[in-house]
């Protein structure tokens, strides 16, 4: 598979690129932060994004999406990240369409995602950093459950209408089976969720399951079996947090190379000075590297490659160190400046900071990586 765009992606990308940086510019998000806007991005924006179809990319032509795969998602998510865009198209039009592809949930929750009315929320982590550990209890109640522990770093918990929620229906916590998937309705469970500011000025909340009643209906896939379609979940939201980290870490790059040519220093541009340009040459080779990474696992994925997988833990990683090294290269040669906030080049390392850590930083897949291979 060649490691570029065809021409019906490229249009893609195209149409993606002038619409978000015309409608949800850096400023975008400024404007939101200053306002101290309680739900975090715009649901007019989420609206339009429905409008355009972006909504729909990953939902089939048979329920009325666009059929297309995770490299057009990358796509959109990319001009997202190169625009520090809040939305939630990677939780709710990437990993929950993943998540719920083929089941009944599809046919209830698609229409809503779709319409740009539906917004969801991956309960998944229950501890600091990412683990593959789940204790969050299900225990069986009648012809349901009842859930009981805690999630944190839910992103748009607070205003989600469908949380999807891992949690033990068996075994031990570090155990790979005894897992299941619950599709909850936000809106009528009593959850006690309490949202969070992270660094980049997004929403995450702490969730707690205080004995939680849920029919059996609110199963993802099979009890105790749910790990396969929580590898799906992540294979598509790490995947998805590759192609925005490849935009921010993109944007950080642009906003450097124009400073570059347009700041003085003893009457020549700083551009001029080679140590600069070495760095440049530097960070380009290295989001080059990450590009290709992040595109052949989007290919493996709508492929349904046996690879898949070991090429998602490469994009995650290597798009988690390229864009740091953006982003600091991008703060050191603003210099001084570049540590306030009247530049947006800050903001990028916000960004970049919270989407490294999730689904797991660049040590997690390194070390899920040597694992696999025997190390």
């Amino acid at each position: 598979m060649p490691l570029y765009l065809d021409d019906q992606q490229t249009m893609l990308r195209d149409t993606a690129r002038d619409f978000i940086a015309e409608h949800a510019p850096p400023a975008h998000l400024r404007a939101l932060r200053d306002a101290n806007d309680p739900t975090g991005f715009s649901r007019d924006l989420w609206k339009q994004f429905a409008e355009m179809g972006f909504t729909g990319i990953l939902i089939p032509e048979a329920q009325s999406g666009m059929g297309l795969g995770h490299v057009e998602a990358g796509v959109v998510l990319e001009e997202i990240g190169r625009n520090l865009s809040p939305s939630p198209f990677l939780t709710t039009a990437v990993a929950a369409v993943e998540a719920l592809r083929g089941t009944a949930h599809a046919d209830r929750h698609y229409p809503g995602i779709l319409a740009g009315d539906t917004i969801a929320a991956l309960a998944i982590d229950e501890r600091a950093k990412f683990g593959d550990g789940i204790a969050l209890a299900a225990e069986r109640s009648g012809n349901g459950f009842r859930l009981s522990g805690t999630k944190q770093f839910v992103t748009h918990a607070h205003v989600a209408d469908l949380i999807l929620v891992a949690a033990r229906t068996s075994g031990s916590e570090t155990d790979q089976d005894g897992v299941t998937l619950f599709a909850i309705d936000a809106k009528t469970a009593a959850l006690d969720i309490r949202p969070e500011r992270l660094a980049d000025s997004s929403l995450a909340s702490r969730i707690t399951f205080a004995n939680i009643e849920l029919h059996a209906d609110a199963v993802v896939g099979d009890v105790d079996n749910g790990r396969e379609v929580l590898n799906r979940l992540l294979a598509a939201g790490r995947t998805g947090a590759s192609g925005e980290l490849l935009g921010v870490g993109g944007g950080a790059m642009d906003l450097t190379v124009a400073y570059l040519k347009e700041r003085k220093q003893f009457g020549q541009t700083i551009g001029s000075f080679q140590a600069l340009q070495h760095r440049a040459a530097h960070l380009y080779a290295e989001m080059e590297v990450a590009r290709a990474a992040v595109l052949k696992a989007q290919q493996l994925l709508d492929a349904a490659s046996p690879h898949a997988g070991q090429a998602v833990a490469v994009a995650k990683a290597m798009t988690g160190l390229a864009t740091t090294l953006s982003v600091q290269e991008g703060i050191q040669m603003h210099g001084g400046i570049g540590m306030t906030d009247e530049y947006d080049i800050g903001f990028y390392m916000k960004r970049a900071r919270v989407l490294a850590e999730m689904f797991g930083d660049a040590n997690y897949h390194a070390d899920a990586l040597a694992r696999e291979s025997g190390y």
